[in-house]
């Protein structure tokens, strides 16, 4: 597994990183000895990355990634973890989370991108994980929160950063607009682009992959299966794209991807993985694993040739944007340290 550097930082980070959201019971319920497996697996594979949040499962994520990891070298592997969202005491519970994660509601997440909630954040993870640091540090989701999060969470991060507590710092959205401000207007170092840079949405050319480029900054990509419709070999009816059904076109759109790369030797999901690499700031793909089986999965389809005539061929058939980077330059191999 290739290792690359968070720009003027002294993090780096395997090309492919483990997800741990849906280890942290979303959708569905997951055993805690898949869990384990899942992290176990991940480790023998080679990845070194692992990102989880307090909003994954209300603390079950993070606590379930803290105990997976805990006896390995802690110099061997990066975590990152996410502030903004505290879990504090929820007065009213209903029994089962509201937001996607199958556990109990005895916590809510609350809003708070001020100084006093960076630090309890941060200190609550630490607890939860049982680690003795974080690595890496991002914003999450503060869409709604712009001036608290870049005048008051931001330099909280960057004091912490430049104590040498944390290597990193960053924001993660799903929107890429608010993500080049964080480049261009804040100390981030890093940010988490959220299916932004797929082979169905190229919308971070125009904003935050520029920013990038000119400020010697890193980008880490997650949703480039846009919610599933990228995720097998040949997308069907029902699929979903960004959390909804997918509309007929967009299946359509992504079938005719689908035929090219089945003529270029490689597949859907394999090119999915492979594309946001194409782009020089973008230095990591994460993934949802839930399992050891989607952990082997991932990794092989990772390994997986994709050969820049690809990229070529689906910008001739106007497939993908003409301004894609592949074929010029970009793609992993590349950037390998």
């Amino acid at each position: 597994m290739h290792q690359r550097k968070i720009q003027n930082t002294p993090v780096t980070v395997t090309d492919l990183g483990f997800g741990a959201s849906v280890i942290g019971n979303l959708y569905r319920v997951t055993p805690a000895d898949e869990a384990t497996a899942a992290v176990d697996a991940a480790w023998q594979a080679g990845i070194r990355y692992f990102d989880t949040a307090p909003h994954y499962g209300l603390g079950l994520s993070e606590r379930r990634l803290g105990a997976a990891l805990r006896d390995r070298p802690r110099e061997e592997y990066v975590i990152s973890s996410k502030v903004g969202r505290l879990l504090v005491p929820n007065e009213h519970p209903r029994g089962v989370d509201t937001e996607g994660f199958v556990v109990r509601d005895d916590l809510r997440r609350q809003w708070d991108f001020s100084r006093d909630g960076v630090l309890r954040s941060i200190e609550d993870t630490l607890e939860r994980t049982g680690l003795d640091r974080l690595d890496i540090v991002y914003l999450h989701d503060p869409d709604e929160h712009w001036r608290q999060a870049a005048e008051e969470a931001m330099p909280t991060l960057a004091e912490l950063r430049d104590q040498g507590v944390i290597g990193a710092i960053g924001a993660g959205m799903n929107q890429s607009a608010m993500l080049a401000r964080f480049l261009r207007e804040t100390a981030a170092d890093v940010v988490m682009l959220a299916g932004r840079y797929t082979l169905l949405d190229q919308s971070a050319l125009d904003d935050v992959l520029p920013a990038a480029l000119e400020l010697g900054k890193s980008v880490v990509a997650v949703g480039v299966f846009n919610s599933g419709l990228l995720s097998c070999d040949r997308p069907a009816e029902g699929m979903k794209y960004d959390y909804q059904n997918a509309p007929p076109a967009l299946i359509a759109r992504a079938r005719a991807i689908a035929d090219v790369c089945e003529a270029h030797g490689t597949t859907l999901p394999a090119a999915a993985i492979a594309f946001p690499h194409t782009h020089p700031s973008i230095i990591n793909v994460t993934l949802g694993m839930r399992t050891a089986e989607q952990v082997g999965r991932n990794v092989q389809l990772h390994d997986q040739r994709v050969p820049d005539a690809l990229w070529d061929e689906l910008r001739a058939q106007g497939l993908i944007r003409s301004d894609v980077l592949a074929g010029r330059g970009g793609g992993r191999d590349a950037r390998c340290l």
